[in-house]
């Protein structure tokens, strides 16, 4: 089974989408409840938002599979990468409402976790990981932009109101302040969006655990908020009036990250690849 989908870039970026996917397994939805096969949390239509990605030379890995079957933003091993938060699982039991996800009695145990992990938890990494190191190899430098979309309130994790765009770096581990400064310059400039960084999205176990800049790959984290290009509630649809409008300072934030990623390359890299 195809658990995601990977398309290389002409450039030192790389695309991480882990949340975007719907698939669940039959065998996995018999065992949901009608919450859960709903699937309210799955942060829908990112992939028609960043449809511009390939054409600034940025390559792109998405996640087929719902985060419902396997959260690919979590440690499998359980660690919680960011404190303070009421955490969700590898294998999540309950929706961000706290509705439960599968039938009394029908939870996934420990042997049916290793098998999401391995079989969809696991794929996805080692490309991820395959791949930004071969970017830092061709080109001296990897950039890992991993994008997210969260609905605008969650009581469960916050109180109040999310900024539209949220910017995680992992408290500033993740990636070089340089860069974090011309992003932040970029979305400072938009009118119509607020903008937050390591605020009460600090970044997920992805940029964690993949942001080495002293090994010049760095890792970057975007939670934009669904009210800026869809409906937050059922049927969850795309809203191309909104996506409009948020397209045009999304697209300058991956253009900066493009243009200081060359920046940062190695110029004998960069001079043979062009």
């Amino acid at each position: 089974m195809e658990t995601f989908r990977f398309q290389p870039g002409e450039t030192p970026v790389l695309l991480s989408i882990p949340h975007v996917g719907t698939m669940i397994p039959p065998d996995i939805v018999a065992s949901m409840t009608e919450e859960g096969r709903a699937q309210p949390d799955v942060d829908r239509h990112l992939d028609r938002l960043y449809h511009f990605a390939p054409a600034l030379g940025i390559g792109f890995l998405t996640a087929l599979c719902s985060r419902y079957v396997v959260d690919l933003n979590r440690d499998p091993d359980g660690a919680l990468t960011q404190p303070g938060l009421d955490p969700t699982e590898i294998c999540p039991l309950t929706t961000f409402a706290r509705a439960p996800v599968y039938l009394p009695g029908r939870e996934p145990d420990r042997a049916e976790i290793d098998r999401r992990v391995g079989a969809y938890w696991r794929p996805y990494h080692e490309q991820l990981r395959s791949e930004l190191q071969a970017l830092r190899d061709r080109f001296g430098v990897a950039i890992l932009f991993d994008a997210h979309s969260v609905r605008s309130q969650v009581p469960r994790f916050f109180d109040g109101t999310l900024p539209d765009f949220n910017l995680g770096t992992g408290e500033g581990s993740s990636t070089a302040q340089p860069l974090v400064g011309r992003l932040m310059n970029v979305l400072s400039a938009s009118e119509r969006y607020s903008a937050a960084l390591n605020g009460r999205l600090r970044g997920g176990y992805i940029i964690r655990s993949y942001g080495r800049p002293d090994d010049n790959i760095h890792a970057i984290q975007l939670e934009l908020t669904q009210s800026t290009y869809m409906d937050e509630d059922a049927p969850f649809g795309f809203r191309p009036d909104l996506a409009s409008q948020v397209k045009p300072p999304l697209e300058r934030l991956m253009s900066v990250v493009v243009e200081w990623a060359w920046q940062k390359a190695s110029g004998r890299r960069r001079a043979a690849f062009l």
